[in-house]
């Protein structure tokens, strides 16, 4: 059963790029597969500190002894994806693409902008959602990654790949994007939610592989959960980056959303939405980060209450975008990039 899922625990942003990419090297994973579409950006670092933020790729790309899978769930900005290939010049043999992975086009662009999405809900504007409706309404203008002759060279059938895969018992990540307070499933807070299922076995499904295989879920969680900008739903205990630079003692820059650029709104931790999301994906792994925002002197304390108020242990802590560490008997040891 080798399949470990990455998911978010409450609004997305919660550093699960960073997290996919450390699993994939930790587990000696084979292959990694993004779900989703080019409405979320994933950040990671290079062994040697150079910035990535992947929009279709999984983090993990950047490793290369890892195949990298785009499944069948996946929804494909051609110019973004080809930049991406091109920029940490991914090889043939290296990526796969299902030839039935759902391309965004100008006009799924174009219809979320006439839609006034942007306002309404806070949303990218990626064209995701668009293609999402089409494929769902089984419009026979739908674009598919086997019809672009850019994408050719990587179209092999990821269902037959993953399979190949499993049967000879290598490792596989799955990179989910955003988070359980974003699914259109299981959000409480519909309308502000994303156009996907966002929980673990929402992915599992996008990736077509039988829940059998995962024996691995890590939810990724942040000390201060963010929302995009804009009238993007409730955000509650929120505050200002101005208020959190003082309540910590350092210099915090605010954060920018990695697709639109968009300053991110950010609260203090509430436990309601991950006591949901821990019951919705019953983790074996939960990673929290962000925890260089705390004081330093308070960071113990910090953890210890938010374990007690979610009633289960944190695993590993992120205090920076390059690293975890492991918390065990509230012992740190660092594990590098």
């Amino acid at each position: 059963m080798p399949v470990t899922v990455v998911v978010g625990g409450q609004y997305g942003s919660e550093g699960k790029g960073k997290v996919a990419a450390l699993f994939a090297k930790k587990l000696g994973a084979e292959a990694v597969i993004r779900c989703g579409g080019s409405n979320s950006g994933h950040t990671v670092y290079d062994d040697s500190g150079r910035k990535f933020i992947f929009r279709q790729l999984p983090t993990a790309c950047l490793q290369t002894a890892v195949v990298n899978i785009l499944v069948a769930g996946s929804y494909i900005d051609v110019d973004v994806l080809l930049s991406e290939i091109a920029l940490v010049d991914v090889e043939t043999e290296r990526l796969c693409i299902d030839p039935y992975a759902v391309i965004i086009t100008n006009d799924h662009k174009q219809e979320e902008s006439d839609s006034g999405l942007n306002i309404r809900l806070g949303s990218t504007g990626s064209g995701t959602g668009a293609a999402v409706k089409q494929r769902l309404l089984r419009s026979k203008d739908i674009i598919f990654a086997k019809n672009v002759p850019d994408l050719a060279p990587f179209i092999r059938d990821s269902k037959e790949l993953i399979n190949e895969l499993l049967l000879t018992n290598k490792r596989i990540i799955i990179e989910g994007t955003q988070g359980y307070g974003l699914s259109v499933l299981h959000s409480r807070e519909y309308p502000y939610v994303t156009t996907r299922d966002t929980t673990a076995a929402g992915f599992i499904s996008e990736a077509g592989i039988s829940p059998l295989y995962v024996d691995d879920i890590v939810l990724v969680i942040r000390a201060f959960p963010i929302r995009v900008s804009g009238n993007s739903g409730p955000l509650l205990r929120e505050l200002t980056w101005e208020e959190l630079t003082i309540e910590s003692g350092k210099e915090i820059t605010a954060e920018l959303t990695s697709v639109t650029n968009r300053q991110r709104r950010i609260a203090h931790f509430d436990e309601k939405i991950v006591i949901n999301a821990i019951n919705a994906n019953v983790p074996t792994t939960l990673v929290i980060n962000h925890v260089d925002y705390i004081r330093d002197s308070l960071r113990d304390e910090f953890i210890n209450d938010i374990e007690s108020k979610i009633k289960r242990q944190i695993d590993w802590i992120g205090d920076n975008p390059f690293s975890m560490k492991r918390r065990n008997q509230n012992a740190y040891s660092v594990v590098g990039v």
